[in-house]
């Protein structure tokens, strides 16, 4: 559903001002003009005609790009497709890492390698307490979020942890407590998360000649680094929900958008300081965005990882514990292709013509133009050349 106010439209009404107050890497830019131009006719696209009432319909273009609000749906949900097949029988757990604020200067600064050391120390956390607690190898399906909801830096990870692991003798043995909705003890988990990663940043800030901010007087030591297991999944159906709630998430969507002036840009937050209220927040158009691209990730850096047994590389290995638990996992992957997914599992069908549902054909292609996008597609210059 179209939302009244986008990010791409303050892109197009801030972007000048924005890039001249704090001139930002060719990379941000190249993004923001793709977020910028998505569906327009910059993006080029095509004319469509009903085979059956002749009713002419322009499409124009996705930029695709993962940072964009309007590009998510169908990526969302072919990956969660393709997770689909690799799900257990088997409780599954929600923990989230999360590292503290005093170090947001050297992600704002290096965010490719302190995201990489976050990733690395949360799956050292976990594969260590498997070992340790159960004797077991785990798995672990691991997203990267930066942002908190007034859009400032709070890099955190969602992960997704079965309950069990792999035995030394190839069997599948629980861990945790489906009874007491426990996989491990998070104050334990917090400790050993914050050693292993100062341990792996303080080595790299070493070798880079990185000075490492230290923590504040005034904060506790445990404070920022924490660790919070939510309740286990009450069936695998909910865990495919929670999948295709974060995995493709963005820092803000449209629909949080409120209004957009000439100077400043509205929109809601939840405050979970204040018992999770939803507030309004306001910020001059120029902050909006230079808080939108801390979030904006470097390029081709990987923010959905699996681990251990749910990793690409040992699919034959969780096949035959899916064998083992009672399931009958498909022998290869089928992909699908994007129209089937729209018409699966976003209930919409882009060959059907709105007007009489009839099978829409590709009549032209539309090229790509540069000189601007227009907000609404004037169909008498398109079809001149039909």
């Amino acid at each position: 559903m179209k939302t009244k106010h986008e990010v791409a439209n303050i892109i197009r009404q801030f972007g000048e001002s924005f890039n001249n107050q704090h001139n930002p890497n060719p990379y941000l830019q190249k993004t923001l003009r793709a977020l910028e131009s998505c569906r327009t006719s910059a993006m080029g696209g095509h004319l469509d005609e009903c085979c059956d009432c002749g009713h002419l319909r322009v499409s124009y273009n996705s930029c695709r790009n993962r940072h964009c609000p309007k590009c998510q749906n169908t990526q969302r949900e072919a990956w969660i497709e393709a997770r689909k097949e690799d799900l257990l029988p088997v409780a599954y757990f929600h923990v989230v890492f999360t590292m503290p604020d005093y170090l947001n200067c050297l992600c704002i600064q290096y965010p490719a390698v302190m995201y990489d050391l976050l990733f690395k120390a949360a799956w050292e956390t976990i594969s260590t307490f498997g070992i340790d607690k159960s004797g077991v190898d785990m798995g672990m399906v691991a997203i990267l979020h930066t942002w908190g909801q007034n859009l400032s830096l709070h890099p955190h990870l969602h992960c997704i942890i079965p309950g069990g692991g792999i035995t030394a003798k190839g069997d599948w043995k629980e861990t945790g407590s489906r009874k007491h909705n426990f996989l491990f003890s998070v104050n334990q988990l917090g400790r050993v998360f914050k050693g292993k990663y100062l341990y792996h940043l303080i080595n790299w800030a070493n070798q880079h000649n990185v000075e490492v901010p230290k923590r504040p007087k005034y904060v506790p030591r445990k404070e920022g680094w924490v660790v919070y297991a939510k309740t286990l999944f009450a069936s695998v159906d909910r865990v495919i929900e929670y999948l295709g709630r974060y995995t493709h998430k963005i820092a803000i969507s449209n629909h949080r958008l409120l209004n957009v002036d000439n100077e400043n840009v509205r929109f809601t937050w939840k405050d979970y300081r204040d018992n999770d209220r939803t507030k309004v927040m306001q910020l001059k158009g120029e902050e909006f965005l230079r808080r939108f691209c801390l979030h904006i990730l470097p390029k081709r850096f990987v923010r959905i990882r699996h681990y251990g047994m749910l990793s690409s590389t040992r699919r034959k290995e969780l096949r035959d514990i899916q064998r083992l638990l009672g399931l009958n996992p498909p022998e290869t992957r089928i992909k699908k292709e994007w129209k089937q997914i729209c018409v699966d599992n976003l209930n919409y069908n882009p060959d059907a013509c709105p007007v009489c549902k009839g099978r829409m054909i590709t009549i032209k292609t539309l090229l790509p133009n540069f000189r601007g996008p227009p907000q609404t597609p004037v169909l008498t210059n398109v079809l001149v050349n039909v």
